[in-house]
């Protein structure tokens, strides 16, 4: 068992944080398992998150910092917790969505994961691996939070219906997430827009990409594989990925229409089924 007196808090941001709920707990006078009390958590996961053997999730964090007064320390060294957290080839994309003005996307088979459900990131991250799935869950959604920020980025999503149709968690799953996206209809910082399958031939055949434009940074293309990221700045290729996503702007359909076709697939495809009695079915 790691010794907490031996936690280097420079080690990692884990690190860091778990000698810093040592050090605010014990400021406030309290053990483990009286802070867990007040908390709703186990002391046994107290323990675990200092001593580095636990990712603090968000919500632990913002109960920390409610209940020992630390101004919201903790909560902020979540976020890079959870951030150091990714795989390493993609902690540079994280990165670049929290300094983003703007983020426009194009995704050819999925929901991007800035807009994903708990349950629909529970079954793309499971799909061929299900070990630490709470943890990599937590990790995947702490990446919407720059949402919440003070000056929040704009993100123009294109969609291919192909997605809408994938069901990916199951039904139930799929509804959600369709009931998400719908409920970005009215946040004109969140834009849908699906490209649907009456388009035909299309500039985003060649795969999924996202455009990253910052306010005084030159813009980012992020295209992704199996296992690995790539961004790049070359001049030539976002302007060529900038022209594509135009194009597949002007293809796809209108936010209201595009918000119409996401309610006529979740009704058709995944609405509520009921027994004989009229008992959900799951």
């Amino acid at each position: 068992m790691t010794q907490i007196n031996t936690l280097d808090p420079g080690a990692s941001p884990l690190d860091y944080y778990g000698y810093e709920l040592r050090r605010c707990r014990e400021a406030a006078g309290l053990t483990q398992r009286q802070l867990g009390d007040i908390l709703g958590y186990t002391s046994s996961l107290v323990g675990q998150i200092e001593t580095a053997r636990k990712v603090p999730t968000l919500e632990f964090s913002e109960r920390v910092d409610v209940a020992l007064e630390t101004g919201g320390l903790l909560s902020r060294l979540a976020v890079l917790v959870m951030r150091s957290q990714l795989p390493a080839w993609f902690q540079q994309v994280a990165e670049l969505e929290v300094r983003a003005a703007e983020i426009c996307t194009f995704q050819a088979h999925m929901v991007h994961g800035l807009l994903q459900t708990e349950g629909y990131v529970r079954a793309v991250l499971g799909s061929l691996d299900d070990t630490d799935l709470d943890d990599r869950t937590a990790v995947r959604l702490a990446r919407q939070r720059i949402f919440e920020k003070e000056e929040p980025p704009v993100m123009w999503a294109v969609i291919s219906e192909a997605a809408l149709y994938q069901k990916v968690g199951g039904a139930k799953v799929m509804r959600g997430q369709l009931l998400k996206l719908l409920a970005f209809e009215k946040n004109p910082r969140i834009n849908i827009q699906i490209l649907p399958f009456d388009a035909g031939e299309h500039a985003g055949l060649t795969g999924s990409f996202t455009l990253f434009h910052f306010e005084r940074d030159p813009d980012i293309v992020y295209t992704e594989g199996y296992g690995s990221g790539h961004p790049t700045a070359n001049p030539d290729t976002v302007r060529g990925c900038s022209l594509r996503y135009d194009h597949l702007q002007a293809a796809a359909l209108p936010i209201r229409d595009s918000a119409e076709l996401i309610r006529q697939v979740m009704e058709e495809r995944y609405g509520e089924q009921r027994d004989s009695v009229g008992h959900p079915v799951a």
